[in-house]
């Protein structure tokens, strides 16, 4: 009776032990343990400068967009520090290629090892192309001072006292340098340009008459030109923009005509998956679609683009090219 019992127990036991395996095999089995579809957290959008400039603008849009699309938070987070946004974008180069980490940069990102001696990473190699997010023409102003009303004028006026004017860049490298830059040279003037540390100091300059000639986007120069604080002498596009109609082309300015952009482009670290790079690049592309990004970005004086990974990666390359030669033709010095 009793053999019976511990018959029927080992039995039951054997039974049971072998139920208990298989569940657990079950739960262990590779379509259990599957991560996560992306993205499950988070996202960190890295800015390599203070809040509020034209960078921050553009991120901040985006990054709302991309919140209200992927169903989770992304953060702005702005890392100021070093020439040209080194510190945020090496964040970024040293940050784990999982998708949880961002960088919103503009055109100087790859302008940097041109013009900066000890650039920690590699702007092509150690970051992933997603989208081109979004570009515009800048404005170029001058103080009130100036009794120039175009830039042929203001030119003409440099040549005959070059020792009285001092043109001025946001900062060493930026779309606005390079403008800056490009001017000159056609105008056949040789101006110092001082680099300052954003644009705000700048714009505080050029107001009181200190610096006589600036490009800077039209997020931080159109408010103060139409309060009549700088004056605006011309818009860097073949056509007149609709933020600032009443602001010339370079051409309408007295000079030849000038297509120079301030674009922004949306990054990741190297090595980021490619179905995690499409599904960026794809919403992406959504939202910058939509009539309210386009309005939106349009109160910033930027075009809302959106553009394949392999195309923005092109679009990189024939940019560095371009700025390359700017900055060989001007002789402009490396920091």
């Amino acid at each position: 009776m009793i053999k019976n019992s511990l018959a029927a127990y080992a039995v039951a036991i054997t039974t049971l032990a072998g139920a208990t395996a298989a569940g657990t095999a079950v739960a262990t089995s590779p379509a259990a343990a599957q991560p996560q579809a992306y993205p499950s957290r988070n996202i960190t959008m890295v800015v390599p400068y203070p809040a509020g400039g034209s960078v921050d603008g553009v991120a901040r849009v985006l990054a709302q967009k991309l919140q209200e699309s992927l169903g989770v938070s992304v953060i702005v987070e702005n890392r100021a520090g070093g020439a040209g946004g080194l510190v945020g974008a090496n964040t970024v180069a040293k940050a784990a290629p999982d998708g949880y980490t961002l960088m919103l940069q503009a055109s100087i990102h790859v302008v940097s090892p041109f013009l900066f001696k000890n650039v920690p990473y590699d702007v092509v190699k150690d970051f992933t192309p997603i989208t081109l997010v979004a570009a515009g023409p800048l404005i170029v102003s001058t103080s009130p001072t100036v009794p120039a009303k175009n830039l042929k004028e203001l030119f003409d006026l440099v040549r005959k006292d070059p020792s009285k004017y001092t043109f001025a860049t946001s900062s060493f490298g930026s779309a606005g340098h390079l403008a800056i830059e490009l001017l000159k040279r056609e105008a056949g003037v040789d101006a110092l340009v001082i680099a300052y540390k954003g644009a705000g100091p700048m714009l505080t300059d050029l107001m009181s008459g200190q610096i006589q000639l600036i490009a800077d986007p039209a997020l931080s120069s159109v408010p103060l030109a139409q309060s009549g604080k700088i004056k605006a002498l011309a818009v860097t596009s073949l056509n007149r923009t609709a933020s600032a109609p009443e602001i010339p082309t370079v051409e309408e300015s007295g000079m030849k005509p000038l297509d120079f952009v301030s674009w922004y482009g949306l990054w990741g670290p190297k090595g980021l998956p490619p179905e995690i790079t499409a599904k960026l690049q794809e919403v992406s592309v959504k939202v910058l679609g939509e009539a309210d990004t386009k309005k939106r970005f349009a109160t910033l004086g930027f075009d809302p683009i959106g553009s394949t990974s392999p195309e923005f990666t092109k679009f990189i390359a024939d940019e560095m090219a371009r700025a390359e030669k700017i900055i060989k033709d001007s002789n402009i010095k490396t920091e």
